[in-house]
């Protein structure tokens, strides 16, 4: 019984033939996009607690470590959104999530 997909198939195609891949590629981009213009706009120290979250239609979600990156953001999120519409995207929804922390021992 051979194989539905051979192995050696390289990613681009299998990418190239998947229109659900291909949403799910573009929307990561458009995050990516989306992060590196609000990066500008954030204080250095806070950069590596913020990290981007999915898009989902007009929703963007900034993930952050803890409580208190969440609500400095809440507080510059009128600037964020600014900055995301002299960008293009005007009407977006920002959402700023908490991610749970980590267990480790």
């Amino acid at each position: 019984m051979q194989p539905l997909v051979p192995s050696s198939v390289p990613i681009n195609l299998v990418l190239a033939q998947s229109e659900a891949l291909q949403k799910l590629q573009q929307r990561i981009a458009a995050s990516k996009e989306r992060w590196r213009v609000v990066q500008s706009h954030l204080p250095h120290a806070l950069r590596a607690h913020i990290h981007p979250g999915p898009l989902d239609g007009e929703h963007w979600t900034l993930l952050v470590s803890n409580p208190s990156v969440a609500a400095k953001l809440h507080h510059m999120k009128p600037d964020i959104l600014a900055a995301l519409s002299q960008n293009g995207w005007h009407g977006c929804n920002l959402r700023i999530k908490v991610q749970p922390q980590k267990n480790t021992i």
